[in-house]
């Protein structure tokens, strides 16, 4: 049974959702060609799949050493299957990048939790923000989610509020020394652009496509559905969840608010599997289980081949 399989942490996991994702996505490639060889883009697809695999192995110890989930891989799993539903976002090569960067801080933001070196989490997530910046102007966003765990685990010393400073800066001075020798000093005006696309738009439907809504709906119900259901377990983990909402709230208003053809839903799709997990987890009869697994993986298979058609 799919649910048995996945239920379990064991290396085989990783093997079969890395092969997986591996065929998806060149799969994508070998169909997005457009007349250019393979040759010349198969150093680039490469090291996008890598950073990719890693990010869904980045997801899967974020929720096991955070306990955000119990012990499964079924997290991997949701990651997965909705890179492979809206591989049509896989064109926004720097989102990829970006959100690569983004997940290794947010493991620094919900680590914080434990009170222990607190500035140096607030200083690494704050440093990861601005690289992820660097490959995505509203990456920057996620900075608010610096602030607010600052504010809910260590508002009283004021050193905290400062470090994110701190990080930022220390990133944009090398960024800085280093455009600077390359004579390329205009990348800051030029790349943060902060684009508004729902603003600039005359239709609400050209800044977020129907299967992007209803995601996002579907998501927001999950979300609601799991701290209903979780609301009497004890705090540590509900406020937890909720850092990871925010997450997922921040990425749902930079999809809503940039241009439909840089719309990054990716940023989104950690907290969704988060929340798909705890949802899922939750089901106590196995045959629904079976069927809801199955059910995802066809819906994610469809979806895939409507992009590729």
């Amino acid at each position: 049974m799919i649910s048995s399989f996945f239920g379990k942490t064991k290396p085989i996991n990783h093997i079969v959702l890395a092969i997986f994702l591996f065929l998806f996505y060149f799969t994508n490639v070998f169909f997005q060609l457009n007349g250019q060889k393979i040759n010349q883009v198969i150093a680039l697809k490469l090291v996008l799949f890598a950073v990719m695999l890693f990010a869904v192995f980045i997801v899967n110890q974020i929720v096991k050493t955070e306990k955000a989930t119990e012990s499964n891989s079924y997290a991997m799993l949701f990651f997965v299957l909705m890179i492979v539903s809206f591989s049509d976002e896989l064109v926004l090569q720097n989102v990829i990048f970006a959100n690569f960067f983004l997940l290794l801080a947010f493991w620094r933001i919900l680590s914080i939790k434990s009170t222990r070196s607190v500035k140096h989490k607030i200083f690494d997530a704050s440093l990861l923000i601005a690289i992820a910046s660097l490959f995505y102007d509203w990456a920057l966003a996620f900075m608010l989610l610096v602030f607010f765990v600052i504010g809910v685990y260590d508002r009283k010393t004021l050193k905290n509020w400062l470090v994110p400073f701190l990080g930022m800066a220390t990133i944009y001075m090398l960024t800085f020394t280093v455009l600077k020798l390359n004579g390329a000093l205009n990348f800051f005006e030029d790349h943060y652009q902060f684009s508004l696309g729902l603003f600039t738009t005359k239709s609400f439907f050209q800044v977020l496509n129907i299967k992007t809504l209803i995601y996002l709906i579907l998501t927001v119900i999950v979300s609601v559905t799991v701290f209903v259901r979780l609301r009497n377990v004890s705090g540590g983990k509900l406020l937890l969840l909720r850092i990871v909402f925010l997450i997922f709230l921040l990425g749902t208003c930079i999809t809503l608010f940039t241009p439909a053809d840089a719309s990054p839903v990716l940023l989104t799709f950690f907290p969704s599997a988060v929340f798909l997990t705890n949802y899922f987890e939750g089901i106590k009869k196995r045959k629904f289980q079976e069927v809801l697994l199955i059910g995802c993986m066809v819906l994610a298979c469809t979806l895939f081949a409507f992009h590729l058609n």
